[in-house]
């Protein structure tokens, strides 16, 4: 067998009546004997073994399930295995029953092609039927309403004038609704009115201390203001000006009367009539700048 290069190159064919040398043999997958190519099915070497590789599924009655007869098993074993073990009678209507359009009178199967599940009622219809006028749909559930406190309360006791009579008379119930409703509204009133009263003396009591704190500033520093005509002196700027225009304007139309212009400090509201007196003050007192 083989060549004196190759010794143990190719293989006798495993058939009686052939034994023909094959370099490229072929092994049975059942008997697992090698043969030549004309040898090499089951049926041309007569394979003891084939019915290994024979499958036959045999449909259960009860759960409608498959059940593979193993070819060294008798096959009443296999089926009473089966019934022992895996046979579910609840199975067969799953397998057998189609599911069907729910719309009255229509017989079309639901099938996988053939499905559309309604976005409004979530229910599965055919394709004919998939539109909501077409199976009646009740359409989506409406969301509770919800934002207003009250409407809470006012659907519990509409419910329980509409559900059944009790032993009291009929107005109690509405009479004690109405008394709760009554005095949520006034503590909500009430807490508004306190918190809108608190904001406003706050902010006049900010006010105030901030005009006494401005005006107690000016005389603690001893910036007293003088009527650049009468020599008159005043501890705030707006008295020196209320003084020029009551007193000294009065006269402004007068032949040889002069009118007098006063500038303030934005920072510490001294008086100039000079402006450039006033811009000098601020460079050397305010450090160049103006802004409060």
């Amino acid at each position: 067998m083989g060549t004196p290069e190759f010794p143990n190159l190719g293989k006798h064919c495993s058939f009686e009546d052939c034994k023909q040398i094959d370099f490229l043999p072929f092994t049975c997958d059942c008997c697992h004997q090698v043969f030549c190519l004309e040898h090499r099915s089951y049926n041309r070497h007569s394979c003891p073994k084939t019915d290994r590789r024979d499958v036959t599924v045999v449909i259960c009655p009860l759960c409608a399930k498959g059940v593979r007869l193993i070819p060294d098993q008798d096959p009443n074993i296999t089926w009473e295995i089966h019934v022992n073990t895996e046979c579910d009678p609840s199975n067969y209507d799953k397998v057998t029953k189609k599911k069907k359009c729910p719309v009255p009178g229509c017989r079309e199967l639901l099938t996988f092609s053939n499905t559309i599940k309604c976005r409004d009622c979530l229910v599965d219809h055919c394709l004919k039927h998939r539109f909501g006028p077409d199976h009646k749909c009740s359409g989506p559930k409406k969301p509770e309403p919800a934002g207003f406190p009250f409407v809470g309360l006012l659907s519990r006791s509409r419910k329980e004038e509409k559900g059944p009579k009790r032993a009291l008379p009929p107005t109690t119930s509405s009479s004690s609704w109405t008394t709760s409703l009554l005095n949520a509204a006034s503590s909500v009133k009430a807490s508004a009115e306190a918190s809108m009263t608190k904001l406003s003396n706050e902010i006049n009591h900010a006010w105030k201390t901030k005009s006494s704190s401005s005006s107690s500033n000016g005389s603690a520093n001893g910036q007293v203001e003088q009527c650049p005509q009468c020599g008159a002196k005043f501890s705030s700027v707006s008295s020196l000006i209320d003084h020029v225009e009551k007193v000294h304007e009065k006269g402004g139309n007068r032949p040889g009367a002069k009118k007098v212009v006063i500038d303030a400090c934005p920072k510490c509201s001294r008086g100039f009539v000079d402006p450039v007196a006033l811009v000098e003050h601020i460079e050397r007192e305010h450090g160049g700048t103006s802004r409060a």
